[in-house]
This record gives C-alpha cells, sequence and structure tokens, in this order.
C-alpha cells in the first residue's frame, strides 16, 4: 500500500513526520508524492497562526474528498490542529477515520492498520496521550530535505506561555530529549549523508535545564561537534535571555558551528514585550547584539517580530523600527498579530486592524530590506566557505557553469542564496568551496569559485 504524507508547518513537525516514515517504512508501507496514486494518507497539521491552521484545514478537506471516493482506505491526522481541534475535526470531517494528538505519532503503524483492517469509513479510534509525555530520540528517520540538511529536535514544548502563542496547551511542558539519544539520531543522520544539522526545538537554549538541572546546550553542541560527517551545525530558535556566555563562546570556538543565531524579539516596545509575556527589554536586546558582535565579529543574526499586537500604538512601531535601524539585523522577518483563541492576547482591549498590521509590517520589511541590500554590498570582495544546492540548468554559456549554493549566513528554506558562477568543473549538491563574492543582487550573493 501506498501512502501519501503532507507535512504542514514547522520544521519541528518535519522531524515528526520523518520518524512516522521511518515506523511506517519498518512495516513495509510505501510512500508517494502523488494523490491518484496514494491508497492512504497522512496529514501532519499546525494550527500556530491562522494561515496555518487554514493550509490544514484546506488539506484534510481535499483529501476527504478521495477518502468520500472510496480512493483512499485511510486519512489520518495528527500534528497541532489534530491536538487542539480534535472534536471539531470528528463532528465536521467524518471521512477522518484517526486523530493522532502530537505525543501519539508512536500509534501510527496501529492507526493505520487498524483503519484498513476495519475497511469502513466514519468509525473512528482516536490516540491522544499526556501532552507531558517524554519525548524520545533516537528514532530511525527517512530523510525528506534531500540529504543535504536536517533537523534534529532536541526538546518538545515551551514553558514560555508568551500571551500571543498557543503552542504550550498544544504541545505541552518543556520536555528535553535525553542527550545520548540525540547523539544516537545525530548519528544516524550523518550516516545517510547528512552534513549540515540544525538544532530546532520551541526554545533550544534551556535544552537539558528539566533533565539535568542546568542548561546543557554547549555541551550538547560539543559532543555533536564530534560526529565525522557533520560540516556545519547550526543553532535556531535562541530566546534572548537564556543566552548565556558559556553559549556564546562555544559558538566562537567550534569550528563547525555555524556563527549563526536566530533570536526571535518580537518587538521593541518595552510595554509591548511585557504585554507579551516576554522576559526581556529593549535594552537587553541592545546589550545581547552588541555583546554577540564583540564576541564574534562575524556572526550573523536572525529575528522575527509581530507587527500590530493588541494595544500597539504608533509609538510603539517607532521603538521598534528604531530598534531593527540601529541594530541592522543580518536577518528579520515579520508576522502580522494573528489573534488566537485560547490566548490571552486575544482577549485584550484595543486590538489593532488588520490595515494597521500590515501597513507597520509593510514599513519594518522596507526598512530591513535597504538594511540587507546594503549589507550584501559590504560583502563584495570577501572570501567565503559555501555549500552548494544545485546546478543552474543550461548555465554552462562557454564562461564556465553556474550553481546555487548557500553561505552559513543562509539558513535552508528561509534566508537568501549565493549563486556561483564561472566554475570550470562539475560540482556536486553538498559540496563544500571558497567562494570570492564578486556581487550582489537585493539579498542574494554572486562570486566565483576560488581555486
Amino acid at each position: 500500500m501506498k501512502i501519501l504524507f503532507v507535512s504542514l508547518g514547522c520544521d519541528k513537525n518535519r522531524v515528526d513526520t520523518e520518524v512516522m516514515l521511518g515506523m511506517l517504512h519498518s512495516r513495509g508501507y510505501d510512500f508517494t508524492d502523488d494523490e491518484s496514486e496514494a491508497e492512504a494518507a497522512v496529514v501532519n497539521t499546525c494550527c500556530f497562526i491562522n494561515d496555518a491552521k487554514q493550509e490544514s484545514i484546506d488539506t484534510i478537506l481535499e483529501l476527504a474528498e478521495l477518502r468520500k471516493e472510496g480512493q483512499l482506505k485511510a486519512l489520518i491526522v495528527t500534528g497541532c490542529l489534530a491536538q487542539r481541534y480534535k472534536e471539531e475535526i470528528q463532528d465536521e470531517i467524518p471521512e477522518v477515520d484517526e486523530i493522532l494528538g502530537v505525543t501519539s505519532s508512536d500509534k501510527i503503524i496501529e492507526a493505520i492498520d487498524e483503519t484498513i483492517a476495519r475497511n469502513t469509513i466514519f468509525s473512528h479510534k482516536n490516540y491522544f496521550d499526556d501532552i507531558n509525555k517524554k519525548p524520545v530520540g533516537g528514532m530511525d528517520r527517512i530523510i525528506t530535505t534531500g540529504g543535504l540538511f536536517n533537523y534534529l529536535k532536541i526538546a518538545e514544548g515551551c514553558d514560555k506561555h508568551c500571551t500571543y502563542c498557543i503552542i504550550p496547551k498544544v504541545r505541552g511542558n518543556y520536555r528535553s530529549v535525553p542527550m545520548e539519544q540525540l547523539l544516537e539520531e545525530a548519528g544516524k543522520l550523518a550516516d545517510q549523508g547528512v552534513s549540515e544539522l540544525l538544532l530546532v526545538a520551541q526554545e533550544t537554549t534551556l535544552y537539558g535545564t528539566d533533565l539535568y538541572g542546568e542548561k546543557k546546550l554547549p555541551e550538547l553542541l560539543h559532543k555533536l561537534c564530534e560526529i565525522e560527517g557533520f560540516k556545519w551545525i547550526r543553532v535556531l530558535y535562541c530566546y534572548p535571555e537564556e543566552i548565556t556566555d558559556e553559549l556564546i563562546q562555544t559558538i566562537k570556538n567550534e569550528p563547525k558551528i555555524c556563527k549563526y543565531l536566530d533570536i526571535p524579539i518580537q518587538s521593541g516596545s518595552d510595554r509591548i514585550l511585557k504585554k507579551m509575556g516576554r522576559r526581556t527589554n529593549n535594552s537587553e536586546i541592545r546589550e545581547l547584539v552588541n555583546k554577540l558582535r564583540k564576541e564574534i565579529p562575524d556572526i550573523c543574526i536572525r529575528t522575527t517580530l509581530i507587527s500590530g499586537f493588541p494595544g500597539e500604538t504608533a509609538e510603539d512601531h517607532n521603538e521598534t523600527m528604531a530598534l531593527v535601524r540601529d541594530l541592522k539585523f543580518d536577518r528579520l522577518g515579520v508576522f502580522t498579530y494573528s489573534q488566537e483563541e485560547d490566548t490571552p492576547a486575544a482577549t485584550m482591549p484595543d486590538q489593532v486592524s488588520e490595515r494597521v498590521k500590515t501597513t507597520r509590517r509593510n514599513k519594518l520589511m522596507k526598512l530591513q530590506q535597504e538594511i540587507a541590500f546594503e549589507a550584501a554590498e559590504k560583502m563584495v570582495g570577501r572570501d567565503v566557505d559555501a555549500v552548494i544546492e544545485g546546478r543552474i540548468t543550461d548555465s554552462d554559456d562557454g564562461d564556465g557553469l553556474s550553481y546555487v549554493a548557500r553561505t552559513y549566513k543562509d539558513a535552508p528554506d528561509i534566508d537568501g542564496y549565493l549563486f556561483v558562477t564561472g566554475v570550470q568543473r562539475e560540482l556536486m549538491t553538498g559540496d563544500y568551496i571558497k567562494v570570492h563574492i564578486t556581487g550582489s543582487n537585493e539579498y542574494d550573493l554572486i562570486g566565483e569559485e576560488i581555486i
């Protein structure tokens, strides 16, 4: 039987999907990306913001039609939307055979086997474990990223309880995966050819506090650097108030660790940060960024912001603009505030209109565009390490081949690219080369291989 897997949302969901694929593969199931070939389907859903929720619902409804027509013998829904809205899915989309909670993905074989054995529709047996169930690492996974890079989910859940975020209610408290299991899983990824490892969690910086009584991310990073096969190790989702001097020195001194940090700050207004339930302020953010750049001069800092949080005034917005203008983040994304039910922010007074949210987002992104274009121009003349992502089709015009690559400043799927031109030899995806930057094109760089 061929199964269609649809993984939506974040890279943490992708890891869960790869684990389920590995389990089903061990059972003898095959997989397809073609709906017309699929005999069963699994949708790993997201509900972090309204757009993600709608995408998940639309995908389920589309596959529900195939289940109703009889093409699919099983339709399984799992992930955050399944955890949060299980009753609504049961009542409104009866074509869904089984619903798995976020901590019940290990029941995927049982769910599909039993659905097929029943050979009926509109009959449910759902799987929901305690959302604070201890996470397990070290699982066999089927890589869905192409093999060049992949993610290591080092923890589950979150204890921060930001007022706009539903994740603690959906995914539970912060629980670290035991270090020995992470090292086993990372070793398996390296054996499968993964050369760039990205550490992810709702928050990576608190890793180990629940298991070992102290922050263990630096120790984990040191041990991951010992695994042969990894060229780059990248750390994502670091809360600013949890970044320690030990972590900074680890990133500075370990050659395999990319000089890159993803630090969501959400706002530059102390008043809004307090309403958000964040545990830092404008002054501390500035101090941290300045410290990072002093200790690691070439560090690339990515951040995210929320525009139009309830009660945000023009003055609050201008404080965020000033922070971005002063700190000149290397990478920055902005989300308009999404009013999520069952969160404290959803019922706050002075909700901001969609028009104002969008206007403020656009102003922030226009400012960041100017900063990013200027930063790209300043890269001209520098020599950098890069990893090849692929060859540009029909790029040989007599002056050599052209390739798409990434530098250490570019995380997969979210940052820019480096276009390497005039290459006089065949390169393979995953090759690491030295490149001399010769130009820039908006967010992207242009360069030539250094032989």
